[in-house]
């Protein structure tokens, strides 16, 4: 039997008890004959409704590349998914924004995907298909095990994360005047020195190298930083897209200063800044604060471009907030960890919420 080249995913999930013992069932059809070309049901455990519902999407994708299909229409009866994959809606629960990940990164192989909400009454098959598998697992009954699924990438050591990770290859803006004189450089727009130019010319003939392989280089929209990514977009024959999420600390009426002429401006107010990353500058922003914009900004950038590699160019503050994320430390980290100017680090995120860092701080391409 030929393979067909466009296919019909029908998924459901449940819960009983929400959250509860959940299951999931997904269909893919012929799409002009309507025949049955795969099932899939599983029992998952204690789970929310919507956990289940993506499991099931997840299933289904799965097993209609398997097929070998090239365009998808996904009908699911859960609007919340529906939205969420069709990008109208962000992806807010925890629980959920990995299958989120997973499900982009799997609906990427193919030529397209189309997300349509039907009624329940119309996604009975795959709603029959969930309720088997938590009622076999409710009776002790051992149902046929689902298809295998394609071989998938592990993450470093011992920590079991599954799937293609997106990989953020993390470079630090070139040297300014006020890197220079050790002056705090928040939302100031300054430009590179003859010296930080070099640095950042250096650092592009390194990332020259992984053309090809790199899928986009995104900046924060600083002088500094987009002349940075500026270099190295030409050298990958990439565009540079400009986020706002990945600036500069706000240090507010520090800006400019020194570390001893902030401390001599506002003596108790700095030494708590020092130990306690809830306290503001004046007038500027707290490192939590970055750390919740910086956070915002990984997801966005994982939900638009899960499973590739990313040139990531931003400050000091933003890339030692994502090698923390990835690292999963506490907050001591941004006081312990050192990162040179055009450094170069790397982090990986996988779908199932798994990280790795797999590079800190490398300016080996900047040395004479």
């Amino acid at each position: 039997m030929s393979t067909p080249d466009k296919v019909i995913i029908e998924a459901d999930g449940g819960s009983r008890g929400n959250p509860g013992p959940a299951g999931y069932g997904a269909v893919v059809f012929d799409a002009d004959s309507r025949s049955v070309l795969a099932e899939r049901k599983e029992f998952i455990g204690t789970a929310t409704n919507n956990v289940a519902e993506y499991k099931g999407l997840i299933a289904g994708l799965t097993a209609a590349s398997e097929i070998g299909a090239r365009e998808v229409d996904v009908r699911m009866d859960s609007k919340l998914i529906v939205e969420q994959m069709s990008g109208r809606w962000k992806v807010k629960h925890p629980d959920m924004i990995p299958l989120a990940r997973e499900a982009a990164t799997l609906a990427r192989a193919f030529t397209s995907v189309k997300y349509t909400w039907i009624p329940r009454e119309k996604n009975k098959h795959a709603d029959k298909l969930a309720n088997e598998a938590m009622d076999a697992a409710a009776e002790g009954r051992d149902e046929e095990p689902p298809a295998a699924k394609p071989a998938a990438y592990h993450s470093p050591g011992w920590t079991g994360a599954m799937g293609t990770p997106t990989r953020m290859l993390l470079l630090r803006h070139g040297q300014t005047a006020l890197s220079v004189e050790r002056r705090y450089s928040g939302r100031g727009d300054h430009p590179l020195t003859s010296e930080g130019q070099r640095q950042v010319e250096t650092a592009a003939q390194r990332l020259s190298r992984q053309k090809g392989r790199i899928s986009a280089v995104i900046s924060s929209p600083l002088t500094r930083t987009r002349s940075t990514a500026d270099a190295a977009a030409e050298a990958l024959g990439l565009p540079v897209t400009p986020h706002d999420g990945l600036i500069e600390t706000d240090f507010g009426a520090w800006e400019g200063l020194t570390f001893t002429e902030a401390s001599a401006r506002d003596p108790e107010l700095f030494a708590r800044w020092l130990t306690d990353t809830s306290v503001e500058p004046p007038g500027g922003e707290s490192f939590d604060t970055v750390h919740k914009r910086v956070r915002r900004a990984r997801d966005e950038l994982i939900a638009e471009y899960g499973g590739a590699n990313l040139l990531i160019v931003s400050h000091v503050t933003p890339i030692k907030t994502v090698l923390r994320m990835a690292l999963d430390a506490g907050p001591a980290l941004l006081f312990r960890l050192h990162l040179d100017l055009a450094s170069l680090s790397i982090a990986e995120f996988y779908p199932d919420g798994g990280a790795s860092v797999k590079l800190v701080n490398d300016t080996s391409h900047t040395w004479e």
